[in-house]
């Protein structure tokens, strides 16, 4: 999912951006470019509007990298795999595989990012001639990542090679086990790791204590993804694809393959910033060609007719795959995305979508509960929140617990665990917000004893935790990360990039817009304020949306529509038969539903304002 503003602190000499303190949604309005004359510079230099400019300059593009960061080549960002550690030995030992015709498992995690490193894998293997197969764990049954008797059944089926993608990092037992029983075992990972490193053959992962990588926030999939660029440059220099002999294998283009590491770089919420950015932004294009069969069917069911943006990874299609390991099969994202049978992929493209609505409406009935849980222990008030809310109880859906707690932390702005409790041991899973590492919070507390087990990265974690341990691991949470949070009294923000009239909300604006895409964490949505406007036409759509018009002094007008406004004041607010004067805020969108071309403003956020807009 993309990444809302999280907390800030404001500084005492910062104004809020066009006055507002306090929003209709409860927030403080702030913008987001601290230095104008960077701004200034990039228009100039580059001949880009100032709204451009100012996004731009506000996510700290330098002046000379402007041309790169409008067009990122994979040329320019791509790193060399060999620069990670101990892929040299994962890229040979998978050669030696590949040439001698064994077994190679991939052993993937059950959420987006593994089931697309899983997919591109084996589309990958397969492609170079590999013997090659993926186990994806059951969440309820199996838990999270590798198990002993898992490894042992892959290895008693015959793999010689079990390649771990997006989990393993902390699986230290099972791993060992697995070594005992002979089969080699290679971790592809970017959780954060301990000092210590399990028993493999290699240990990839940018987010070892001991690589230098520069690249730590890459998904799970662009280091699988690396991992094929590196195989693949070793069996060509190995004479693997010369025609001559009795074999003849066709080198594959691993860029067809895009479209798979763009949906699990977006859907596990790393920054789109670097090498991620480009990987996505050539991944969309992959993507709108729609030849991967199961990405395909999967749009179609989450009836997405315009070309794929990172919004529609994070909130169609990402879901969808999801909904498998979260209420249904867990190797269904997988299958999905790794078959080419047209009969196949619109069968799991539809129980996917079926699981997607369960998963929605478990969702929402632990959502109800956990709210109601934190407001009858801290009041509507919510005076005396911790810095870490834990929260949990009895039979919580393990599918759904992540996604409750990101509704939390947006609701409550603080970094949040939901854990649900299965007798006395319970599955958790923690959200974060900016400037605060989950992972090495939950790696920390495992090290203290307070934890069966856990792991992640700073954004996400997740653990597994005794009841009777559980009131030691929230109050471990709370003094690890209050130094964090800061010590001034957090202020919910909504980050600005610049104040427009509706009338500057063009077509033109929106594409020049769209190139400092895509948009996501580490790369926020562009938000724009649309100042001293009117809604001339509104009605309530869907569940507790707002459809609107938006109409300025200079009588330009922008059509927009406000998802969710139904759960604060904002929605009543747009609905306002007496049509109030307000400052509007949300991101401009190109809608090119049914081959049209139209700007929209998606709504966010607004507050009250003075002055009259028409006469």
């Amino acid at each position: 999912m993309l990444a809302p503003d999280n907390l800030h602190c404001p500084r005492a000499d910062r104004t809020a951006f066009l006055g507002v303190e306090r929003s209709l949604t409860g927030r403080r309005w702030a913008a987001r470019l601290t230095d104008e004359r960077a701004a200034l510079a990039i228009a100039q230099r580059h001949g880009l509007p100032d709204a451009v400019a100012r996004l731009l300059a506000a996510r700290d593009v330098e002046l000379d990298a402007v041309p790169d960061f409008l067009e990122p080549t994979l040329r320019r960002f791509l790193p060399d795999p060999l620069h990670l550690k101990d892929m040299d030995a994962a890229v040979a030992r998978l050669v030696r595989a590949v040439q001698g015709g064994e077994r190679i498992v991939v052993f993937g995690d059950y959420d987006v990012d593994g089931a697309t490193s899983s997919a591109l894998l084996l589309r990958f293997f397969r492609s170079v001639g590999g013997n090659i197969g993926v186990y994806i764990p059951d969440r309820r049954k199996e838990g999270y990542g590798p198990n002993t008797a898992a490894l042992l059944k892959i290895k008693a089926e015959g793999a010689a090679v079990v390649v771990t993608v997006d989990c393993g990092i902390t699986a230290f037992e099972p791993l060992a086990e697995a070594k005992r029983a002979g089969l080699d075992a290679i971790v592809i990972d970017h959780h954060m790791a301990e000092l210590a490193l399990p028993e493999a053959i290699a240990v990839v992962d940018p987010n070892r204590i001991d690589d230098s990588s520069p690249h730590k926030q890459m998904a799970a999939v662009g280091v699988a993804f690396l991992l094929a660029v590196g195989v693949n440059r070793a069996l060509r220099e190995a004479g693997w694809y010369e025609t001559a002999g009795n074999r003849r294998q066709t080198e594959p283009d691993l860029r067809q393959w895009l479209d798979l590491v763009a949906l699990g770089t977006v859907c596990d919420v790393v920054p789109l910033t670097g090498v991620n950015r480009a990987l996505v932004c050539h991944g969309l294009k992959v993507m709108a060609a729609r030849r991967n069969a199961g990405l395909a069917a999967l749009a179609d069911v989450a009836r997405l007719k315009e070309p794929p943006e990172a919004y529609h990874l994070g909130f169609l299609l990402g879901p969808r795959v999801n909904a498998g390991g979260r209420v249904g099969q867990a190797d269904l994202g997988a299958r999905l995305l790794s078959s080419d049978d047209p009969h196949e992929v619109g069968a799991l493209a539809l129980r996917l979508d079926e699981f997607n609505a369960e998963r929605r409406a478990i969702e929402r009935e632990v959502l109800d509960q956990a709210i109601s849980r934190v407001e009858g222990l801290y009041g509507p008030d919510r005076k005396g929140l911790p810095a870490a809310l834990v929260v949990e109880s009895n039979g919580w859906h393990v599918g759904v617990i992540g996604i409750v707690a990101s509704r939390l932390v947006e609701r409550y702005g603080r970094p949040t665990f939901v854990i649900g409790f299965d007798g006395d041991l319970g599955k958790g899973s923690g959200r974060s917000v900016r400037g605060v590492d989950l992972g090495a919070a939950v790696i920390a507390a495992r090290q203290a004893g307070l934890l069966v087990n856990g792991g992640g990265h700073a954004m996400a974690a997740g653990l597994t935790v005794t009841r009777e341990a559980l009131s030691g691991l929230a109050q471990f949470l709370d003094e690890r990360i209050a130094p964090q949070l800061g010590a001034a009294p957090p202020v919910r923000e909504l980050g600005i990039d610049a104040a427009l009239s509706p009338g500057a909300a063009t077509r033109e604006l929106a594409g020049m817009i769209e190139r400092a895409g895509p948009f996501g964490a580490g790369n926020a949505l562009p938000r724009f304020a649309l100042t001293g406007v009117r809604v001339s036409y509104a009605q309530p759509v869907g569940e507790g949306h707002v459809r609107c018009t938006l109409v300025g002094a200079e009588r330009g007008r922008v059509e927009a529509i406000a998802f969710r406004a139904g759960q604060s004041a904002l929605g009543p607010a747009l609905l306002d038969p007496a049509r109030p004067i307000l400052h509007v805020a949300g991101a401009l969108r190109i809608d090119r539903f049914g081959g049209r071309e139209a700007v929209r403003l998606q709504i966010d956020d607004a507050a009250a304002t003075a002055g009259s807009v028409l006469a």
